[in-house]
């Protein structure tokens, strides 16, 4: 397998750093801290940073067509308009429920995930909504909602609910997801799958809570690459750049008595492989 070796893209302390997002018109990358109620920014050219805060925790931040950003939020979806004003496109608190991780299918839609804080199975949702609001509950037994990704052709849908140490897929027909299977188990020690991202040749590649890793699968299920990492507590990865071939990771430091200095921070992996570009949210 090829070696890799990470860098620090940006030295941070989030608490549950997640979310990485390339966002190709404004070629930055966008990134959050769930539980510390922030949206983050990066220019990898210019080192520009940004930082925001939310008013509540936040699972999820994509680019929109039009400019602004869509938020998955404890309560629901929200809209950050272009001119920085927030509005709420789906509002649905459920007490102790939190968003978690989502994505945007190619279609535009954008599939946001949710989760009970004390992380109890069946607590946790999938839907799909669009952007005029429309809401449709895909899963509704999930534990821990989490990586959601495409294949190239827009045919197959990756999924991951954590604890069951899976990565299922299923086919993607006509906007809607039918036939799920396993796509790849995790074997005992090697942690729990978070977040995931697909490249260019089909590959997924996984992010190991507890695992101290990314990995890449064939399309086959077939393990070929390996980035193995200093903290524990990796949580989600997305190619990134004007090329889409540096592989940016979240991490995390919730949890953790002795944190490792990387713990928390957004690293990135130059040249790791060819990624794909992401479709924004259209609403």
């Amino acid at each position: 397998m090829t070696a890799y070796a990470y860098e620090v893209a940006v030295r941070a302390e989030a608490t549950l750093g997640e979310g990485p997002t390339w966002d190709a018109a404004a070629g930055r990358l966008i990134w959050i801290d769930i539980l510390g109620s922030r949206v983050f920014t990066y220019d990898p050219v210019s080192g520009r940073r940004t930082s925001r805060t939310t008013e509540q925790h936040v699972g999820a931040v994509k680019p929109r067509v039009g400019g602004g950003l869509v938020l998955n939020l404890r309560d629901g979806v929200g809209l950050v308009d272009p001119d920085d004003t927030f509005r709420w496109l789906h509002r649905e608190p459920v007490a102790g429920r939190r968003a978690n991780d989502a994505a945007v299918a190619p279609d535009g839609s954008l599939w946001a995930g949710t989760m009970r804080y004390d992380e109890a199975p069946g607590g946790g949702t999938l839907s799909r909504l669009t952007g005029d609001g429309a809401v449709e509950v895909v899963l509704s037994d999930v534990a821990v909602s989490n990586g959601t990704g495409w294949s190239p052709d827009g045919r197959l849908m990756y999924y991951v609910d954590s604890p069951t140490r899976r990565v299922d897929v299923f086919d993607f027909v006509d906007g809607w997801v039918v036939n799920r299977r396993p796509f790849v188990s995790l074997e005992d020690g090697a942690g729990f799958p978070d977040g995931l991202t697909v490249d260019a040749d089909g590959c997924v590649w996984v992010a190991l809570w507890d695992g101290s890793a990314v990995r890449r699968y064939t399309p086959d299920g077939g393990l070929d690459r390996v980035i193995p990492l200093p903290t524990p507590r990796v949580t989600a990865c997305a190619f990134g750049g004007s090329d889409l071939t540096d592989l940016y990771i979240t991490t995390a430091r919730t949890g953790l008595s002795s944190p490792h200095p990387t713990a928390g921070s957004l690293l990135v992996v130059p040249n790791a492989g060819k990624g794909l570009p992401q479709p924004a949210f259209a609403g």
